[in-house]
């Protein structure tokens, strides 16, 4: 490769200013990125996904922009004038190695001839990919007959996941964690696979979904009493198109997540979530689901889940991020000083919930009771005081409302150090739900969304457990045919954690 003609001092200015502007913008980028992730909850998700994808977008251009500079023939330019890089990444030390040795060409010395002793060697690593393989497993039983009855002698056929299904454990959790984890609809998947040389027609894939899906059904129903079975949970939902029989059209369905999660309390109990399909947001499925629920509910200001707390059985604990959100958002709009105090104020009390996260619930308790109960005074005397000056129409009048409406609710995680401070353990769990929902943009059936609900509980939980969701079906789906169904809850993913990696200690993690 020749060398290239170095530039004129004007012109190496100039890069020189270009390098630095775009650094400047891709850390720009990346601080944006980083706060919109903390943001990346509730009504507006949908809204903050796509301009996470548009500035991911720019950043993936900008730093594929400075690869090809960074690889580009260079004049002579002074080590000390090139733009730094960053630190390599050390390769993480569970994968597997292979080693290959490469010797000189030749075994003396080319400068003298004589005969070379070893001084030592140097390594160098290369992260490598291996696709994704299918192969066959054979399963050979040998028939033996007895040399004087002609008795014939066989072990017996190995137990599969689906009878007489030609698919395996492992094949199956790929199948099941691509839909519904990696959000690939079985159509593309089919299309994957045949450039394998696999043909797997849409219709096989999906009837290996719905047989294990009916093959997990015990499991899940453990699981959903695991959950319901707390003394505190977060619930939410979210919109699910869903075909309408016969109508060629789509309907609006409901997937209603309930999760089980007392870590932040110094609570060594799993996290578990379950989740729930209804054909429509009507009240009464909630209210079916937690009828047997006795505790905290965390939870939006649903009309659907007023019922519930109507006895004293349950008791309301609501969401400050929903009523962050809403000053965030008249701040973004209007600049307002007013709305931005109000943000100042309710960030003290996350900064609180920031030093006492998993300590003992007494502790937290008593932390915000001297902490946060004076400022929750003062925030709920400024919130009067200002809403008596402004116009009732205005949006700061309505979100003071939304705010003191709920003032008991609100404060309540104050007098218990089980209850967070706002519900984003439920509305993370619906995130996958709605990166789902943007790939296969509806569910084929009712039928459908109960099963997306059953798929989703234990491949959610699994995460929450650390697990790698495929690892974990693949165990389950090969064991759970001959596994006693009252000993079902053994093949919960905290249960089998021990036999299982990890998603970060996971050689082919998805």
């Amino acid at each position: 490769m020749s060398c290239a003609t170095a530039p004129a001092p004007d012109e190496l200015a100039v890069l020189r200013a270009r390098v630095s502007e775009q650094a400047a913008e891709i850390s720009h980028l990346k601080l944006v990125i980083a706060k919109l992730r903390r943001m990346q909850f509730g009504r507006s998700s949908e809204q903050m996904d796509q301009m996470l994808g548009q500035l991911e977008l720019s950043l993936e251009e900008l730093e594929t922009r400075r690869a090809e500079r960074d690889e580009a023939p260079v004049a002579e330019t002074p080590e000390a004038e090139r733009p730094p890089r960053a630190a390599r990444q050390l390769l993480p030390e569970h994968l597997p190695r292979e080693t290959f040795e490469h010797l000189p060409a030749q075994c003396d010395c080319p400068a003298c001839g004589g005969q070379v002793a070893k001084l030592g060697e140097t390594v160098s690593e290369v992260l490598e990919y291996k696709p994704a393989s299918f192969r066959v497993i054979r399963h050979v039983r040998p028939k033996f007959a007895c040399t004087r009855c002609d008795t014939i002698v066989q072990a017996p056929a190995p137990s599969r996941p689906i009878a007489r299904g030609l698919a395996g454990a492992g094949l199956l959790a790929h199948v099941l964690v691509a839909k519904y984890c990696d959000h690939l609809p079985l159509y593309r998947q089919s299309d994957i696979y045949a450039r394998e040389g696999v043909a797997l027609e849409r219709s096989t894939l999906a009837d290996w979904v719905g047989q294990c899906n009916a093959l997990l059904r015990p499991l899940v129903a453990a699981l959903e009493a695991y959950v319901l079975s707390a003394t505190k949970l977060h619930a939410d939902d979210t919109p699910v198109p869903v075909l309408a029989p016969g109508e060629g059209q789509t309907k609006t369905g409901r997937l209603w997540t309930y999760v089980r999660d007392d870590r932040p309390a110094g609570d060594e109990r799993p996290p578990a979530v379950w989740f729930a399909y209804s054909p429509n947001r009507r009240g009464e499925h909630p209210q079916t689901h937690l009828k047997a629920f006795r505790g905290v509910l965390q939870a939006d200001a649903y009309a659907g889940f007023g019922p519930l707390y109507a006895d004293g059985a349950i008791q309301e604990a609501a969401c400050w991020a929903h009523v962050r959100r809403k000053f965030f958002d008249l701040h973004k709009a209007q600049n307002s000083p007013l709305a931005a105090e109000a943000l100042k104020r309710i960030a003290a009390l996350y900064a609180i919930e920031a030093d006492i996260r998993g300590k003992p619930a007494q502790i937290r308790q008593a932390e915000r009771q001297a902490r946060a109960g004076p400022a929750l005074l003062q925030l709920r005397e400024w919130f009067d005081a200002t809403l008596h000056k402004l116009s009732q129409k205005s949006a700061l009048a309505e979100a003071i409302r939304y705010a003191l409406a709920r003032w008991a609710a609100l404060v309540r995680y104050t007098t218990d150090g089980r209850i967070e401070i706002d519900n984003n353990a439920a509305e993370r769990a619906l995130r996958t739900v709605a990166l789902g929902r943007k790939n296969f943009l509806f569910a084929g059936s009712d039928a459908g969304g109960e099963r997306a609900a059953a798929i989703y509980s234990l491949i959610g939980s699994a995460k929450l457990n650390g697990l790698d969701p495929e690892a974990y079906l693949r165990h389950v789906i090969g064991r759970i045919a001959d596994h006693p169904v009252n000993r079902v809850a053994e093949l919960l993913p905290w249960a089998i954690a021990q036999e299982l990696p990890t998603v970060a200690n996971h050689a082919a993690a998805a």
